[in-house]
Protein backbone atom coordinates (compact mmCIF):
# COMPACT_ATOMS: atom_id res chain seq x y z
CA UNK A 1 0.00 0.00 0.00
CA UNK A 2 1.15 3.46 -0.69
CA UNK A 3 0.67 5.26 2.17
CA UNK A 4 1.64 9.23 3.29
CA UNK A 5 1.05 11.64 6.59
CA UNK A 6 -0.51 14.77 5.84
CA UNK A 7 -2.44 17.87 7.34
CA UNK A 8 -5.78 18.62 5.89
CA UNK A 9 -6.99 22.19 5.72
CA UNK A 10 -10.62 23.77 7.17
CA UNK A 11 -12.90 24.30 4.05
CA UNK A 12 -13.13 28.13 4.83
CA UNK A 13 -9.25 27.74 3.60
CA UNK A 14 -9.77 25.48 0.35
CA UNK A 15 -12.61 27.76 -0.85
CA UNK A 16 -9.97 30.53 -0.52
CA UNK A 17 -7.17 28.83 -2.13
CA UNK A 18 -9.82 27.69 -4.76
CA UNK A 19 -11.41 30.77 -5.63
CA UNK A 20 -7.38 31.92 -6.27
CA UNK A 21 -6.91 29.07 -8.63
CA UNK A 22 -9.52 29.79 -10.81
CA UNK A 23 -8.57 33.03 -11.37
CA UNK A 24 -5.24 32.10 -12.70
CA UNK A 25 -4.00 30.89 -16.27
CA UNK A 26 -4.07 27.22 -15.28
CA UNK A 27 -7.75 28.00 -13.55
CA UNK A 28 -8.75 29.18 -16.84
CA UNK A 29 -6.99 26.74 -18.97
CA UNK A 30 -8.99 24.13 -16.88
CA UNK A 31 -12.38 26.08 -17.46
CA UNK A 32 -11.92 25.97 -21.27
CA UNK A 33 -11.61 22.11 -21.11
CA UNK A 34 -7.77 21.69 -21.21
CA UNK A 35 -6.36 19.38 -18.90
CA UNK A 36 -3.98 21.40 -16.90
CA UNK A 37 -4.59 18.33 -13.84
CA UNK A 38 -5.75 20.64 -11.13
CA UNK A 39 -5.76 19.35 -8.04
CA UNK A 40 -9.41 18.69 -6.93
CA UNK A 41 -10.24 20.44 -3.66
CA UNK A 42 -11.32 17.41 -1.56
CA UNK A 43 -8.06 15.99 -2.15
CA UNK A 44 -5.95 19.44 -0.82
CA UNK A 45 -3.19 18.43 1.59
CA UNK A 46 0.33 19.20 2.99
CA UNK A 47 2.31 16.21 2.69
CA UNK A 48 4.43 15.77 6.22
CA UNK A 49 5.95 12.33 5.39
CA UNK A 50 5.76 10.17 2.51
CA UNK A 51 6.14 6.40 2.52
CA UNK A 52 5.62 5.59 -0.33
CA UNK A 53 5.03 1.54 -0.72
CA UNK A 54 4.46 -0.34 2.50
CA UNK A 55 4.18 -4.21 2.82
CA UNK A 56 0.22 -4.12 4.56
CA UNK A 57 1.51 -6.37 7.48
CA UNK A 58 3.62 -3.35 8.68
CA UNK A 59 0.95 -0.35 9.15
CA UNK A 60 0.62 -1.29 12.84
CA UNK A 61 4.37 -0.09 12.92
CA UNK A 62 3.41 3.20 10.85
CA UNK A 63 1.00 3.83 13.35
CA UNK A 64 2.62 3.03 16.20
CA UNK A 65 5.66 5.28 14.37
CA UNK A 66 3.07 8.28 14.10
CA UNK A 67 1.54 8.35 17.66
CA UNK A 68 5.27 8.32 19.41
CA UNK A 69 6.11 11.25 16.86
CA UNK A 70 2.80 13.17 17.98
CA UNK A 71 3.21 12.36 21.46
CA UNK A 72 6.44 13.30 21.74
CA UNK A 73 6.67 16.15 19.76
CA UNK A 74 5.72 19.73 20.91
CA UNK A 75 6.07 23.26 18.91
CA UNK A 76 9.63 24.40 19.29
CA UNK A 77 10.63 20.93 19.67
CA UNK A 78 11.04 17.81 17.09
CA UNK A 79 10.56 15.19 19.31
CA UNK A 80 14.53 13.82 18.83
CA UNK A 81 14.72 13.28 23.11
CA UNK A 82 16.17 17.11 23.75
CA UNK A 83 14.37 18.71 26.01
CA UNK A 84 11.14 20.79 25.75
CA UNK A 85 11.56 24.45 27.60
CA UNK A 86 10.61 24.08 31.23
CA UNK A 87 7.26 26.14 31.46
CA UNK A 88 6.76 28.54 34.48
CA UNK A 89 2.94 28.66 35.02
CA UNK A 90 3.16 31.67 37.60
CA UNK A 91 5.32 34.10 35.03
CA UNK A 92 5.29 32.29 31.54
CA UNK A 93 1.97 32.00 29.19
CA UNK A 94 1.22 28.74 28.27
CA UNK A 95 2.49 26.26 25.66
CA UNK A 96 1.41 27.28 22.58
CA UNK A 97 -1.19 25.72 20.29
CA UNK A 98 -1.12 23.20 16.96
CA UNK A 99 0.88 25.09 14.73
CA UNK A 100 -1.26 28.06 12.54
CA UNK A 101 -0.32 28.20 8.93
CA UNK A 102 -2.15 29.59 6.07
CA UNK A 103 -1.27 29.26 2.20
CA UNK A 104 0.66 32.15 0.87
CA UNK A 105 2.65 32.73 -2.03
CA UNK A 106 3.28 30.01 -4.47
CA UNK A 107 5.76 28.33 -6.90
CA UNK A 108 6.55 25.63 -9.60
CA UNK A 109 8.71 22.79 -9.32
CA UNK A 110 10.15 21.19 -12.79
CA UNK A 111 9.77 22.39 -16.12
CA UNK A 112 8.06 20.94 -19.15
CA UNK A 113 6.18 17.54 -19.11
CA UNK A 114 7.12 17.62 -15.11
CA UNK A 115 5.56 21.16 -14.57
CA UNK A 116 3.77 20.96 -11.16
CA UNK A 117 2.38 24.75 -9.79
CA UNK A 118 2.29 24.77 -6.30
CA UNK A 119 0.96 27.17 -3.38
CA UNK A 120 3.21 27.68 -0.21
CA UNK A 121 2.90 28.20 3.34
CA UNK A 122 3.22 30.50 5.92
CA UNK A 123 2.79 31.53 9.51
CA UNK A 124 4.13 28.87 11.94
CA UNK A 125 6.32 26.64 9.32
CA UNK A 126 9.05 25.73 11.71
CA UNK A 127 7.14 24.29 13.84
CA UNK A 128 5.57 22.04 11.03
CA UNK A 129 8.88 21.45 9.97
CA UNK A 130 10.08 19.95 13.38
CA UNK A 131 6.22 17.63 13.64
CA UNK A 132 7.66 16.47 9.34
CA UNK A 133 11.36 15.68 11.22
CA UNK A 134 9.52 14.35 14.02
CA UNK A 135 7.85 11.55 11.95
CA UNK A 136 10.68 11.14 9.79
CA UNK A 137 12.77 10.35 12.71
CA UNK A 138 10.22 7.73 14.37
CA UNK A 139 9.66 5.99 10.52
CA UNK A 140 13.29 5.94 10.32
CA UNK A 141 14.25 4.32 13.59
CA UNK A 142 10.96 1.40 12.90
CA UNK A 143 13.07 0.73 9.24
CA UNK A 144 10.28 2.30 7.67
CA UNK A 145 10.71 3.93 4.14
CA UNK A 146 10.30 7.75 3.57
CA UNK A 147 11.15 10.26 1.50
CA UNK A 148 14.37 11.47 3.06
CA UNK A 149 14.49 14.90 0.48
CA UNK A 150 13.95 17.89 2.36
CA UNK A 151 10.66 18.97 3.89
CA UNK A 152 9.11 21.98 1.44
CA UNK A 153 5.85 22.21 2.92
CA UNK A 154 3.27 23.00 0.15
CA UNK A 155 0.23 22.40 -1.85
CA UNK A 156 0.04 20.81 -4.94
CA UNK A 157 -2.46 22.97 -7.28
CA UNK A 158 -1.71 21.66 -10.64
CA UNK A 159 0.45 19.28 -13.12
CA UNK A 160 0.21 21.42 -16.08
CA UNK A 161 2.98 19.52 -17.89
CA UNK A 162 3.54 21.22 -21.86
CA UNK A 163 -0.44 22.18 -21.67
CA UNK A 164 0.09 25.98 -21.11
CA UNK A 165 3.60 27.13 -22.03
CA UNK A 166 6.44 28.14 -19.32
CA UNK A 167 5.07 32.03 -19.76
CA UNK A 168 1.99 30.92 -18.90
CA UNK A 169 3.32 29.16 -15.94
CA UNK A 170 5.38 32.10 -14.93
CA UNK A 171 2.70 34.55 -14.93
CA UNK A 172 0.99 32.14 -12.71
CA UNK A 173 3.72 31.98 -9.68
CA UNK A 174 4.16 35.95 -10.43
CA UNK A 175 0.50 36.03 -9.74
CA UNK A 176 0.53 33.88 -6.46
CA UNK A 177 3.76 35.92 -4.84
CA UNK A 178 0.86 38.48 -3.34
CA UNK A 179 -1.68 35.48 -2.30
CA UNK A 180 -2.29 35.36 1.52
CA UNK A 181 -4.88 32.32 2.21
CA UNK A 182 -6.45 32.65 5.88
CA UNK A 183 -5.29 31.07 8.78
CA UNK A 184 -5.75 27.58 10.00
CA UNK A 185 -4.66 25.48 12.45
CA UNK A 186 -2.77 22.12 11.83
CA UNK A 187 -4.72 20.13 14.57
CA UNK A 188 -4.34 16.90 13.46
CA UNK A 189 -2.35 14.75 11.40
CA UNK A 190 -3.96 11.90 9.23
CA UNK A 191 -2.32 9.06 7.39
CA UNK A 192 -4.20 8.69 4.22
CA UNK A 193 -3.84 5.19 1.72
CA UNK A 194 -3.27 6.60 -2.24
CA UNK A 195 -4.31 5.34 -4.88
CA UNK A 196 -2.74 6.49 -8.30
CA UNK A 197 -4.33 7.13 -11.89
CA UNK A 198 -5.69 9.55 -13.95
CA UNK A 199 -7.85 10.98 -10.71
CA UNK A 200 -5.99 9.64 -7.71
CA UNK A 201 -8.06 9.15 -4.77
CA UNK A 202 -6.74 9.02 -1.08
CA UNK A 203 -8.40 6.63 2.34
CA UNK A 204 -8.22 8.12 5.39
CA UNK A 205 -6.63 5.45 7.29
CA UNK A 206 -6.44 6.87 10.78
CA UNK A 207 -5.88 10.65 12.53
CA UNK A 208 -4.05 11.94 15.18
CA UNK A 209 -4.35 15.02 17.37
CA UNK A 210 -1.80 17.89 18.32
Amino acid sequence: MRLFVAAYPPPEAVTDAVARVEGLRVGRAAASGINVRLTRPETYHVTLAFLGEVDPLRLPDVQAAITRATANWRPGHDGSGRPAPVVDAASDPPPPGPPRVSFAGGGRFGRGRFTVLWLGLDGDVDALTDLSRALRRELGQARLPYDRKPFRPHLTIARPGERVTDEEVDADRAALAAYAGPEWPVAEVALMRSHLGPRPTYDRLAAWRL
